[in-house]
């Protein structure tokens, strides 16, 4: 039975960090692409970054410069570590692990507020 679990969200005041963490379990996670997205009340899903087998990644815009997605293959864990944080960015994060199919975790909420 193939799960992702998400953790790490909460409640944050704008400006600080936050890191989310993503446990899978029931794949061979070292050749699956790992992907962060997001979803924001009334808004689509949206992809934030995504991270290669050998490691390479990618973000969307609004991420760059700010979050860093990393992986440990040892742990079936991805991270992404989540700096100067704004109210935008508040929304549920989900994980998402891709290799012709693709597994979902259950999000977990991230809110940024003063």
């Amino acid at each position: 039975q193939v799960q992702l679990v998400e953790s790490g969200g909460g409640l944050v005041q704008p400006g600080e960090s936050l890191r989310l963490s993503c446990v899978a379990s029931g794949i061979v996670f070292r050749v699956y692409s790992m992907g962060w997205y997001r979803q924001a009340p009334g808004k689509q899903r949206e992809l934030v970054a995504v991270i290669t087998p050998d490691g390479r990644s990618n973000y969307a815009d609004s991420a760059k410069g700010r979050f860093t997605i990393s992986r440990d293959n040892a742990k079936n864990t991805v991270y992404l570590q989540m700096n100067s944080l704004k109210p935008e960015d508040t929304a549920v994060y989900y994980c998402n692990g891709r290799v012709g199919v693709t597994y979902w975790g259950q999000g977990t909420q991230v809110t940024v507020s003063s």
